[in-house]
Protein backbone atom coordinates (compact mmCIF):
# COMPACT_ATOMS: atom_id res chain seq x y z
CA UNK A 1 0.00 0.00 0.00
CA UNK A 2 2.87 2.28 0.87
CA UNK A 3 3.92 4.77 2.90
CA UNK A 4 1.26 7.32 2.60
CA UNK A 5 -1.75 4.41 3.12
CA UNK A 6 -3.90 5.02 6.46
CA UNK A 7 -3.56 8.17 8.75
CA UNK A 8 -2.19 5.48 11.47
CA UNK A 9 0.99 4.58 9.56
CA UNK A 10 1.48 8.78 8.59
CA UNK A 11 1.68 9.13 11.83
CA UNK A 12 4.25 6.86 13.41
CA UNK A 13 6.04 8.09 10.94
CA UNK A 14 6.12 11.90 10.96
CA UNK A 15 6.09 11.58 15.11
CA UNK A 16 9.28 9.07 15.15
CA UNK A 17 11.00 11.11 12.49
CA UNK A 18 14.35 12.67 13.30
CA UNK A 19 15.07 17.01 12.82
CA UNK A 20 13.85 18.30 9.51
CA UNK A 21 13.05 14.61 8.39
CA UNK A 22 9.71 14.90 10.31
CA UNK A 23 8.98 18.39 8.48
CA UNK A 24 9.52 16.57 5.04
CA UNK A 25 7.18 13.49 5.45
CA UNK A 26 4.54 16.06 6.80
CA UNK A 27 4.74 17.60 3.58
CA UNK A 28 4.67 14.79 1.42
CA UNK A 29 1.77 13.36 3.36
CA UNK A 30 -0.25 16.83 2.92
CA UNK A 31 0.37 15.86 -0.74
CA UNK A 32 -1.18 12.20 -0.73
CA UNK A 33 -4.08 14.17 1.15
CA UNK A 34 -3.65 14.01 4.47
CA UNK A 35 -4.15 16.78 7.20
CA UNK A 36 -1.16 17.05 9.35
CA UNK A 37 -0.06 18.70 12.53
CA UNK A 38 2.94 18.10 14.57
CA UNK A 39 4.29 19.07 18.10
CA UNK A 40 6.03 18.41 21.01
CA UNK A 41 5.22 17.97 24.61
CA UNK A 42 6.47 16.93 28.14
CA UNK A 43 5.12 16.91 31.35
CA UNK A 44 4.05 15.16 34.57
CA UNK A 45 0.48 15.67 34.28
CA UNK A 46 -1.36 13.73 31.45
CA UNK A 47 -3.72 16.59 30.98
CA UNK A 48 -1.01 19.43 29.83
CA UNK A 49 0.17 16.37 27.58
CA UNK A 50 -3.87 16.09 25.86
CA UNK A 51 -4.27 19.91 26.26
CA UNK A 52 -1.19 20.09 23.98
CA UNK A 53 -2.68 17.46 21.01
CA UNK A 54 -6.26 19.42 21.36
CA UNK A 55 -4.40 23.12 21.14
CA UNK A 56 -2.24 22.09 18.01
CA UNK A 57 -4.98 20.33 16.00
CA UNK A 58 -7.59 23.48 17.21
CA UNK A 59 -4.72 25.73 16.30
CA UNK A 60 -4.23 24.56 13.03
CA UNK A 61 -7.66 23.99 12.02
CA UNK A 62 -6.98 20.25 11.67
CA UNK A 63 -10.94 19.54 13.97
CA UNK A 64 -13.46 22.40 14.17
CA UNK A 65 -14.70 23.05 17.56
CA UNK A 66 -17.81 20.62 17.75
CA UNK A 67 -18.33 17.73 20.11
CA UNK A 68 -18.28 15.05 17.78
CA UNK A 69 -14.46 16.18 16.55
CA UNK A 70 -13.13 17.19 20.08
CA UNK A 71 -14.39 13.88 21.22
CA UNK A 72 -12.94 11.77 18.47
CA UNK A 73 -9.43 13.60 19.04
CA UNK A 74 -9.86 13.16 23.17
CA UNK A 75 -9.96 9.27 22.58
CA UNK A 76 -7.46 8.84 19.86
CA UNK A 77 -5.43 10.82 21.88
CA UNK A 78 -6.03 8.59 24.79
CA UNK A 79 -5.37 5.20 23.01
CA UNK A 80 -1.71 6.95 21.84
CA UNK A 81 -1.32 8.17 25.81
CA UNK A 82 -2.18 4.06 27.09
CA UNK A 83 0.53 3.01 24.22
CA UNK A 84 3.32 5.09 26.06
CA UNK A 85 2.27 4.57 29.65
CA UNK A 86 1.85 0.94 28.93
CA UNK A 87 -1.74 0.96 29.88
CA UNK A 88 -1.70 3.45 32.63
CA UNK A 89 -2.76 7.22 32.06
CA UNK A 90 -0.89 8.24 35.59
CA UNK A 91 2.44 10.16 35.44
CA UNK A 92 3.63 12.57 38.34
CA UNK A 93 1.55 10.28 41.01
CA UNK A 94 3.72 7.62 40.28
CA UNK A 95 6.45 9.71 39.72
CA UNK A 96 7.24 9.07 36.27
CA UNK A 97 7.83 11.80 33.43
CA UNK A 98 7.24 12.01 29.57
CA UNK A 99 8.83 14.18 26.92
CA UNK A 100 7.33 13.58 23.56
CA UNK A 101 6.99 14.44 19.57
CA UNK A 102 3.35 14.05 18.67
CA UNK A 103 1.89 14.25 14.89
CA UNK A 104 -2.54 14.55 14.81
CA UNK A 105 -3.07 13.20 10.74
CA UNK A 106 -6.44 13.16 9.35
CA UNK A 107 -7.62 11.25 5.94
CA UNK A 108 -9.30 8.58 4.66
CA UNK A 109 -8.58 5.42 6.61
CA UNK A 110 -7.57 3.91 3.41
CA UNK A 111 -6.72 5.61 0.53
CA UNK A 112 -9.46 5.59 -2.08
CA UNK A 113 -11.88 5.03 0.96
CA UNK A 114 -15.20 7.23 0.59
CA UNK A 115 -16.42 6.27 4.06
CA UNK A 116 -15.41 9.51 5.57
CA UNK A 117 -12.26 11.09 7.59
CA UNK A 118 -10.27 9.69 10.50
CA UNK A 119 -8.31 10.51 12.98
CA UNK A 120 -4.63 9.21 14.00
CA UNK A 121 -2.66 10.53 16.99
CA UNK A 122 1.18 9.35 17.06
CA UNK A 123 3.35 9.51 19.92
CA UNK A 124 7.13 8.84 20.60
CA UNK A 125 9.43 10.04 22.85
CA UNK A 126 10.82 9.19 26.55
CA UNK A 127 8.81 7.81 30.12
CA UNK A 128 10.52 7.59 33.18
CA UNK A 129 11.63 9.15 37.30
CA UNK A 130 12.26 12.35 36.73
CA UNK A 131 15.82 11.97 36.45
CA UNK A 132 17.45 12.30 33.78
CA UNK A 133 19.21 9.08 32.08
CA UNK A 134 16.89 6.92 33.86
CA UNK A 135 14.44 7.45 30.83
CA UNK A 136 13.47 5.06 27.78
CA UNK A 137 11.78 5.23 24.23
CA UNK A 138 7.75 4.27 24.03
CA UNK A 139 5.22 5.32 21.64
CA UNK A 140 1.85 5.09 21.12
CA UNK A 141 -0.87 5.26 18.30
CA UNK A 142 -4.63 6.31 18.62
CA UNK A 143 -7.20 6.04 15.49
CA UNK A 144 -11.07 7.05 15.60
CA UNK A 145 -13.57 7.78 12.95
CA UNK A 146 -14.67 11.49 12.72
Amino acid sequence: MGQFSSPGRVALQIAMAVGAEGETLAARARDHGFAVVTGKAGSMDVQKIIAAVETAAKREGLIDEGYRAEHALYHATLDALQGMGRGHLELGGILRTLGLRFAVVKGARIRGDAEGPWLAVAMYGMIGAPRRGHEHEVCGLGVNHL
